[in-house]
C-alpha cells in the first residue's frame, strides 16, 4: 500500500523534458477503501459443470460483501431520499429552464433558501450573499482554505478528523498542526493543545460537529468554550456540519453560527447527509459573521473569484434546492435518526461482544464510531492497517483503519446499514477476532 508521496512522470509541451511531480503523502478514505475491496477473496459466482464435475464443491463459497467503511448510506435500502427530492429535481429538470449556467456563487434563489434554513437555529439571520453553493462538501473545504491561505499559515486540524483538509491544506502549502480529540470526555477539543499550537499565521481551528469519525455531538457550553478560543487566539472556526442535525443522544445540535458574534465562523455543510443524497454534490460555505470580519471586499472579493474558477452543482440541482428544503416533511428526518440511533445500539451491543475491541464513547450523532483495538489480544495481527487488510480477505467485511483518520490502532465503524446486514458483518468481525486470538492459538 502506498502512504508515502507518489512521483508521477508528466511530459512537457515539448515532449521531450520530463518534469517530476510529487503528490501530497495524505491517505484518502476512498483511496484506502478502493485498496481494501481489491483484497476481498473472491470466489465464482456460478457453478462450473464442465467434464460432469461441480468444481465449486471443492471451493470457498463467496461471502456477500458488506462495506462499513464509507459514509454512505444509501448503499443500504433502509436508507432513501424523500419523495420530494426526487420530484423537485425532476420538475426543474422537466421545465427547461436550468440548463444553463448558473452563476459561479449559486443561484440566488438557492443561496436564499439555505440562509433562510440555516437562519432558523441562530441568533442572527443570514442573508443570500451569506451563502456560496457548492459541489458538496469537499469543494466547500477547498475554498475554505484556498481563500484563507498565505505564505507561512498554519490550520489546527482535530485529530481523528476527516483526512480531506489535510489534502487540500498540502496542496495549498498551509502546515498542519494537529489537536487531539479526547475520547473519555466524548471527544471533545483538546483546548489546552489548540492554545499552544496556535501563533500568528494560524488561519483557522476546524471543528466537525456531529462528529466524524467519532460520532460525538458537542455540547452547547463546549462550542462556546471553542469559540471563546478563536477569540483569543485571533483567528476564526470553520465548522464542518455536513451531518447536521443528525444527532439521537442527550445532546441536541447545535451550530456553531450561534456563537459567530464571538469569533467569525465559516460554516460548510451539504444535503448529502441529512437528505440522503451524497452524490447529489449539493452543499456549502456561508459566512456566520455578526461583527462583519468575512464581509470585507477584498474577502468576498477573493471568494467570488475561486467559485469563478472552479464552479459549482449542476443547475437543475441547485434550482430544486428551495422546494427540497421547504417541503421536506419533519417525519422524514425522525425516521432517519430513529434508525441511526437503533443501528446505533446495535453496533456497540455487538462490539461489547469482541474482547479486542473497545468503544470509549457511546455515538450520540453522525454515522460513524471509532473503535480501538487491543493488538495484545490478538496474534498476527501488527496494526490496524493489517487487521482491516486480513478482514477484508476472510470475512469480506470493510471497515476502515483508524490511520485513515489519524489514529493508529483504532477503526471507524460505519452504523449507517441495514439492521441485518450490520449484524452479519459484526458477527463476520466477531468470528475473525477469535480466529485470530492468542486463546484459540493456543497461547496463554
Amino acid at each position: 500500500m502506498e502512504t508515502n508521496g507518489v512521483k508521477v512522470k508528466a511530459n512537457l509541451s515539448d515532449g521531450v523534458n520530463n518534469q517530476e511531480i510529487e503528490t501530497p503523502n495524505n491517505i484518502t478514505i476512498k483511496g484506502i477503501l478502493g485498496l481494501l475491496m481489491t483484497n476481498v477473496e473472491t470466489a465464482p459466482d456460478d457453478e462450473d459443470e464442465e467434464n460432469g464435475c461441480n468444481l465449486k464443491k471443492n471451493m470457498k463459497r463467496k461471502k456477500k460483501v458488506i462495506s462499513l467503511g464509507m459514509g454512505d448510506p444509501t448503499a443500504f435500502s433502509c436508507f432513501h431520499s424523500p419523495g420530494v427530492a426526487q420530484d423537485a429535481v425532476l420538475g426543474t429538470l422537466a421545465s427547461n429552464k436550468f440548463n444553463g449556467y448558473a452563476p459561479t456563487v449559486g443561484l440566488p434563489q438557492t443561496r436564499k433558501a439555505i440562509a433562510d434554513y440555516l437562519s432558523r437555529d441562530l441568533p442572527e439571520k443570514l442573508c443570500a450573499d451569506d451563502v456560496y453553493v457548492t459541489a458538496g462538501c469537499t469543494q466547500a473545504i477547498e475554498i475554505a482554505l484556498s481563500i484563507l491561505a498565505r505564505p507561512g499559515s498554519n490550520i489546527l486540524l482535530p485529530r481523528p478528523g476527516f483526512p480531506i483538509y489535510a489534502l487540500c491544506a498540502a496542496f495549498r502549502h498551509i502546515e498542519v498542526r494537529y489537536f487531539d480529540l479526547v475520547p473519555g470526555k466524548g471527544w471533545e477539543v483538546d483546548l489546552n493543545a489548540v492554545e499552544a499550537l496556535a501563533d500568528r499565521n494560524t488561519i483557522g481551528i476546524v471543528v466537525i460537529n456531529p462528529g466524524n469519525p467519532c460520532g460525538n455531538v458537542y455540547s452547547y457550553q463546549h462550542l462556546q468554550e471553542i469559540a471563546e478560543t478563536a477569540k483569543k487566539l485571533r483567528t476564526i472556526v470553520i465548522t464542518d456540519e455536513v451531518y447536521g442535525h443528525l444527532a439521537f443522544g442527550a445532546k441536541p445540535f447545535v451550530p456553531m453560527g450561534v456563537f459567530g458574534a464571538i469569533a467569525p465562523v465559516l460554516t460548510l455543510g451539504s444535503l448529502s447527509k441529512r437528505w440522503l443524497v451524497p452524490g447529489w454534490r449539493l452543499g456549502w460555505l456561508v459566512t456566520n459573521d455578526p461583527n462583519g470580519t468575512f464581509k470585507n471586499p477584498k474577502f468576498v472579493e477573493r471568494i467570488k473569484k475561486y467559485c469563478d474558477i472552479c464552479g459549482g452543482p449542476a443547475t437543475f440541482i441547485q434550482a430544486a434546492v428551495p422546494r427540497i428544503i421547504q417541503q421536506t416533511e419533519d417525519v422524514f428526518f425522525r425516521k432517519t435518526v430513529n434508525l441511526l440511533k437503533w443501528t446505533a445500539d446495535i453496533c456497540c451491543e455487538k462490539i461489547k461482544e469482541i474482547p479486542c475491541i473497545s468503544c470509549p464513547h457511546k455515538p450520540e450523532g453522525s454515522m460513524a464510531v471509532m473503535v480501538k483495538l487491543n493488538l495484545s489480544l490478538l496474534t498476527d495481527i501488527s496494526d490496524d492497517i493489517d487487521f482491516c487488510f486480513k478482514l477484508a480477505k476472510e470475512e469480506s467485511v470493510i471497515l476502515l483503519p483508524g490511520l485513515a483518520v489519524g489514529l493508529k490502532n483504532w477503526i471507524r465503524i460505519t452504523f449507517a446499514a441495514d439492521p441485518s446486514s450490520l449484524e452479519e458483518a459484526l458477527g463476520r468481525l466477531k468470528s475473525f477476532c477469535q480466529r485470530h486470538s492468542y486463546q484459540q492459538n493456543g497461547h496463554r
